[in-house]
């Protein structure tokens, strides 16, 4: 697998994003969110001892700088934040592309007058069954293509190029292509 074919496999990217930002996020619930809050904690009752002294020689405590002194020490580090907030965002768009549904642009005019080239199309996942993204092992099997249908698969010459088509048999038809015209079962 090259550099290319990678880049070029948006569900390989999508699920990579899922997992760093996913672990971070665990990581950082589980394990880093608890030691900043004792490290808080530890802090406050510093402050706070500091505050009763000054407090007990006449000074007036500020409130607001413990506030102040709370939030900066219970502050996630930037990329943390980034990563908690990114994960469900990305997590949520992986599963829509992988498992319900997913865009698809008209690369070439063989679907025309229905579809024209550039036409946007919006492709059901899950019409023929369910497929592991990434790999792309169906699973479950729901329902087999019927004539007229539009498909999108992967050409096989070059599996990076999605080719969109529209069935035009089934098996079980003769088809037979000669002097430019198609015919099916006659």
């Amino acid at each position: 697998m090259n550099w290319q074919s990678i880049l070029g496999n948006f569900a390989l990217i999508l699920f990579v994003l899922t997992v760093v930002t996913g672990i971070i996020w665990c990581i950082d619930v589980f394990h880093l969110a608890k030691q900043r809050r004792a490290r808080a904690k530890a802090a406050l009752a510093e402050f706070d001892e500091r505050m009763a002294k000054l407090d007990a020689g006449g000074v007036k405590s500020d409130m607001n700088a413990r506030a102040k002194l709370e939030a900066d020490l219970l502050r996630q580090p930037t990329w943390i934040e980034y990563s908690g907030s990114f994960f469900p965002v990305i997590a949520a768009v992986f599963f829509l592309r992988s498992f319900l549904y997913e865009p698809f642009k008209i690369p070439s005019s063989s679907m025309v007058p229905t579809l024209e080239v550039g036409d946007l199309i919006l492709v059901n996942k899950y019409t023929y069954g369910i497929r592991l993204p990434v790999i792309n092992k169906k699973i479950i099997e729901v329902h087999q293509p019927q004539r007229g249908d539009v498909m999108v698969f992967r050409y096989p010459e070059n599996p990076s190029l999605d080719y969109i088509k529209r069935v035009v048999g089934v098996p079980g038809d003769n088809i037979v292509y000669k002097n430019k015209r198609l015919t099916v079962n006659g």
